[in-house]
């Protein structure tokens, strides 16, 4: 076993701390982040290194979020639309409001083989061209 630290000591008085090491709070160089700027700078540039400043831009207008769907999705669960109420049928034709399922882009993926009125609040040219085609359309939004 080595020797104790303690026992190096001996005869040394402070044992390597100082007038005031080891004592209250003193030797450490103030609380927190202090010192930043003076004897911690070194540490600051080293592990700190984005501790001050600004990076990127603010945008005070935020872009609206997108959530889109397919034409091949909205027939596929066309059923589960109509079931909870933002689908229904009337004279062969079928009323999709796809603002109030959460969705606000109607993308053209995909084939559809009824016609459709859509309200919507963006569609794709694609989208729009294949409503058209089967005799559908996009209803406007009130």
């Amino acid at each position: 076993m080595g020797k104790k630290r303690s026992r190096k000591f001996r005869g040394l008085r402070r044992h390597g701390h100082g007038m005031k090491g080891r004592r209250g709070k003193g030797l450490r160089g103030g609380k927190g982040m202090a010192g930043l700027c003076k004897h911690r700078y070194i540490w600051m540039v080293k592990y700190a290194p984005d501790h001050w400043g600004n990076y990127g831009f603010t945008s005070h207008h935020p872009k609206k979020e997108i959530k889109a769907i397919n034409l091949r999705e909205i027939e596929e669960r066309l059923p589960e639309f109509i079931e909870k109420g933002f689908a229904r049928e009337e004279d062969g034709e079928i009323f999709v409001d796809l603002t109030a399922a959460g969705y606000n882009k109607l993308l053209g993926d995909g084939r559809i083989t009824r016609p459709m009125k859509i309200k919507v609040e963006y569609a794709s040219a694609k989208a729009v061209e294949k409503l058209e085609s089967l005799g559908g359309g996009l209803v406007e939004n009130e």
